[in-house]
């Protein structure tokens, strides 16, 4: 599986600036560049993983959308979702996958570029029928204060999903910082060459698995017509938003191999709900 270390490779770079201000950002919280490099890289991972979807994106009947507008039939709720496979709804293609590296900022290891010149050309194109839709959320700081909408976001994306589309592949996903001190660019909006930076100080590891245990009370659901993610992936990261490079946390409390919440296990999920539904 490539996704997460593409995200922290991707993250080291600063790509995100406040509006008025010199400062680059690894992270913003008011950019959406985290999610559309994560939801890059889990797309590759399908991918490279699903024999299906591959078959499919050869053939040129899936596609992919970003924030695509899902609205819950009964409950006329809408919601725009970060990344959804699909059926196209006609035949117009956009931007491909493998131009969205550079539009995103993604960084790639010479095999990984290599793996995705060998896959099918997956493009965007307006939405059809959606086959697995996406939801992908950060928790970087002041994480006790996060939670409440971290869980409330994500538990209406599920909701909208499959009020929506029922049979939908509904895959969440949640990058949470567990450095004990970071840099916020709500906090920073002054020229951190000429001041230094307020620093928030996290207590670690008690907020990270304080975030993970709100994160578990989410619902999962293990057929269609239930309520909950029908995967769902975790992935810690050490981020102190200063320049350092983004490192992956693998020791505890991040989920371990074979854990429901581990990324691979994530993949794996969705691969095996996406190919039993669309052989």
């Amino acid at each position: 599986m490539f996704g997460p270390a593409i995200l922290v490779r991707s993250l080291t770079v600063p790509g995100s600036r406040s509006r008025g201000s010199p400062n680059a950002w690894q992270y913003h919280s008011r950019s959406d560049r985290h999610s559309k490099i994560a939801c890059w890289g889990i797309l590759f991972d399908l991918m490279l993983a699903s024999p299906a979807f591959r078959h499919h994106a050869g053939a040129g009947t899936v596609a992919f959308g970003v924030n695509h507008e899902m609205v819950d039939f009964r409950n006329n709720r809408k919601k725009k979702l970060d990344l959804v496979v699909c059926t196209p709804r006609t035949a117009k293609r956009g931007v491909s996958m493998a131009e969205l590296v550079d539009r995103y900022g993604i960084v790639l290891e010479p095999h990984e570029d290599a793996l995705l010149r060998s896959l099918p050309v997956l493009s965007e194109a307006p939405v059809g029928m959606v086959r697995v839709a996406l939801e992908a959320k950060a928790c970087m700081t002041e994480h006790l204060k996060a939670l409440p909408r971290l869980h409330d976001e994500l538990n209406s994306s599920h909701l909208t999903i499959h009020g929506s589309a029922n049979h939908a592949v509904a895959v969440g996903f949640s990058m949470v910082n567990a450095a004990t001190r970071f840099i916020s660019s709500d906090r920073n909006k002054h020229d951190l060459a000429t001041q230094p930076a307020v620093v928030t100080t996290h207590v670690q590891p008690r907020a990270v698995e304080r975030t993970l245990r709100k994160l578990g009370e989410i619902p999962r659901r293990t057929r269609p017509g239930e309520e909950g993610f029908d995967a769902f992936g975790v992935v810690l990261v050490e981020m102190a938003n200063d320049g350092s490079p983004v490192k992956l946390v693998l020791a505890p409390p991040a989920p371990k191999p074979g854990d429901i919440f581990e990324y691979e296990s994530m993949i794996n999920r969705t691969v095996d709900l996406y190919q039993s539904r669309y052989p």
